[in-house]
């Protein structure tokens, strides 16, 4: 679920411009709005993507380095809507992207990933950011690899995996959120 904070988080253009020393600051900022689009998970079962339909809200903060992530879908007749809240934060200097990531019946999710690549395109639409962390993920200790890309007005974040204990060097994917955005 951390993916969909980044799902690293995003779009209008700021009243302010963004923190100059750190550019993953300030492509992130710019993501503020809203979006639609889907959470598609691995069925490793048949080895297909499977989806379900997904709305983000993305509200920038003053500080320039900070946003605050809403996500929901739709998890069937059981669970119901799920709602998850995620305050992201860029500390330049140390080129990292803090997390706390809410959601009811759970416990908080807090960490914090390195950004790893910023690949800027030909405008502050078009963009890369890859991000990493070793962290708990489901009853291992993985690597953890989030990668978002910007297209205009489409975003695309996907996780992946390595386990730490298996000695390779695979990157599973897990899950992503392809988004559009659909208004600031």
């Amino acid at each position: 679920m951390r993916y969909l904070t980044l799902c690293l988080a995003f779009l209008a253009t700021p009243a302010l411009s963004a923190d100059k020393d750190s550019p993953a600051a300030a492509l992130l900022y710019q993501t503020a709005g809203r979006w639609q689009g889907e959470l598609q998970y691995r069925d490793y079962q048949s080895n297909t993507w499977q989806g379900l339909p997904m709305t983000v809200t993305i509200v920038a903060q003053p500080d320039q380095v900070t946003t605050i992530r809403t996500a929901q879908y739709d998890d069937g007749p059981k669970t119901g809507i799920v709602t998850i809240t995620t305050v992201n934060a860029v500390d330049p200097a140390a080129g990292t992207l803090s997390y706390a990531s809410f959601r009811r019946s759970r416990p908080t999710d807090v960490g914090v990933e390195k950004i790893v690549k910023v690949e800027q395109g030909a405008d502050a639409s078009h963009w890369t950011i890859v991000t990493t962390e070793t962290r708990k993920d489901g009853d291992q200790i993985a690597e953890v690899r989030e990668t978002t890309t910007r297209d205009g007005d489409a975003m695309t974040t996907l996780k992946e995996v390595n386990p730490v204990d298996d000695k390779q060097d695979v990157w599973l994917p897990r899950n992503r959120s392809v988004l559009r955005r659909i208004g600031a």
